[in-house]
């Protein structure tokens, strides 16, 4: 039998769409699925009459494939991918490749390439994002890991990847280990602040503006058409446009309750980590974890009943005001993410390349915006940026536009509206162009309780000092580092 040019284990959605796409790109593969009624149902509609070759077990499936051996799985992340992991290792050959395509955290993914080679193997932990439509047209692919294996699965990743509208492949290597991984975790807590920011324009639109779907459609659809187009506002247009079979929108029968699978969560937690502030995403973070409060939240808005403000302003300079504030708050949260990056590459050795990043991000994937032309443009020129902000092109940007920015946060909170992210993005701002912040009375507080000393304006940066602020502490003082 004819041996296949790559494997994929897990037919679920993404793996079925990457299939697909494989094939298309005039690669013959190889399936396989614990579920067996997914690989008939498979084998029998959309793989019928293609270069797609199913497998009833995972021996047979191996049996299929060319060797070096190319066998990526799409699967849920933790405990099954090393279950398929520890599946295969007796099966596979010296050289074989095995890559991870699912949102796997990416520690797991520095273990598993360090196991992986002790087994004479290669692996690949790679970032995958476009969702169901990307999988199968062209995502954006992010790999990291062994890089004796990019040679083998270049030619793949490149022929299936997204495409700029100037013929950039969002398909490139990114670093050893877990780079990849890492990469498309960012990815993903961009993505949530990225949301979290639309729904909060939304939520005043509806609530301070009383607009309805229909208008507010419109309104996305027309944003869409400049600085802020991107995928997430196109799909929001459509979203917001759309009824059911009784002429009702969709949106109004949405339960406000929202699911996390940890992409967000683990990004926060990498910011913290590396000491890095996050805000705009921690808060779109947390804002999941408030929506699923659903019952408690109606049972508080009882006791704290809403004043209802009527609106008599101008809605258009409200609409001008939302715009330049999400757009604005957009460029925040997309230089929040970059300075992660930044940090984590400095400390794994990954040597990450910041305007290749912004290139891959350009298609394919969930967060893909126009803009982002505009931030490989500001790393191309300037490698060494320490934030985007500082960038010349995003200094007009925001100065252009950080005043509505600051009316359109004010309307909301004066009308009681939740904007964490929004004003977590502006808080931000501020702090980070404020040159003298109310740190030194933090620091005062620390020395004062636990001896923790402090630097002195006056004096060089490293040396530290403690006052006997009662007279009683005495002059031992604590240990000075930082976690």
């Amino acid at each position: 039998m004819k041996k296949q040019d790559i494997g994929m284990i897990g037919l679920a959605v993404m793996g079925e769409n990457l299939v697909l796409n494989m094939e298309s790109k005039g690669f013959s593969v190889a399936g396989y699925d614990i579920d067996t009624n997914r690989v008939n149902n498979f084998k029998n509609n959309r793989a019928k009459n293609k270069n797609i070759e199913l497998a009833s077990s995972l021996e047979e499936f191996v049996s299929m494939l060319k060797k070096p051996r190319k066998v990526m799985m799409m699967i849920r992340a933790g405990s099954p991918v090393d279950q398929v992991i520890e599946s295969l290792l007796p099966l596979l050959e010296k050289g074989d490749i095995i890559i991870d395509g699912g949102n796997s955290q990416y520690t797991d993914t520095m273990r598993r390439m360090k196991y992986v080679e002790e087994h004479g193997l290669l692996f690949i932990g790679a970032g995958v994002s476009g969702g169901e439509e990307g999988a199968l047209n062209g995502p954006s692919i992010m790999p990291g890991g062994s890089y004796a294996a990019w040679k083998h699965m270049e030619p793949i990743f490149k022929a299936i990847a997204a495409r700029t509208i100037n013929g950039d492949i969002c398909a490139d290597w990114i670093g050893s280990d877990g780079a990849g991984h890492y990469v498309k975790m960012v990815h993903n807590g961009i993505e949530y602040g990225d949301m979290q920011l639309i729904t909060e324009v939304y939520h005043i639109m509806r609530n301070v503006l009383n607009m309805l779907p229909d208008e507010m459609s419109q309104v996305f659809k027309e944003w869409n058409n400049n600085e802020l187009n991107s995928y997430l506002i196109e799909i929001t247009a459509e979203i917001l446009a759309k009824k059911d079979e009784f002429g009702n929108h969709v949106v109004d029968y949405i339960l406000d309750t929202a699911g996390q699978k940890g992409t967000g969560k683990w990004t926060a937690i990498s910011s913290l980590e590396e000491g890095i502030p996050l805000s705009v995403i921690g808060e779109a973070v947390y804002s999941r974890c408030l929506s699923s409060q659903k019952e408690e939240r109606v049972h508080a808005e009882i006791v704290y009943p809403k004043t209802k403000i009527e609106f008599a302003g101008n809605k258009q300079a409200v609409l001008d005001e939302l715009k330049d504030a999400l757009f604005v708050a957009r460029i925040l949260s997309y230089a929040q993410g970059f300075v992660l990056l930044r940090e984590a590459s400095k400390a794994n050795n990954w040597k990450l390349n910041f305007g290749s990043i912004a290139l891959l991000w350009r298609g394919g994937c969930i967060i893909r915006s126009a803009f982002l032309d505009d931030i490989n443009t500001a790393f191309k020129t300037n490698p060494s940026l320490a934030n985007l902000i500082l960038d010349s092109h995003f200094e007009k940007v925001i100065k252009s536009r950080i005043n509505n920015y600051r009316k359109a946060v004010s309307l909301a909170i004066l009308n009681g509206i939740p904007v964490p992210a929004l004003s977590a993005g502006l808080s931000y701002f501020d702090g980070y162009t404020t040159g003298s912040l109310p740190a030194n009375l933090l620091q005062a507080q620390r020395d004062f309780f636990g001896a923790h000393t402090y630097e002195r304006t006056d004096k060089a940066r490293g040396e530290f000092f403690h006052t006997n602020w009662t007279g009683l502490g005495g002059t031992t003082s604590s240990t000075t580092y930082n976690v």
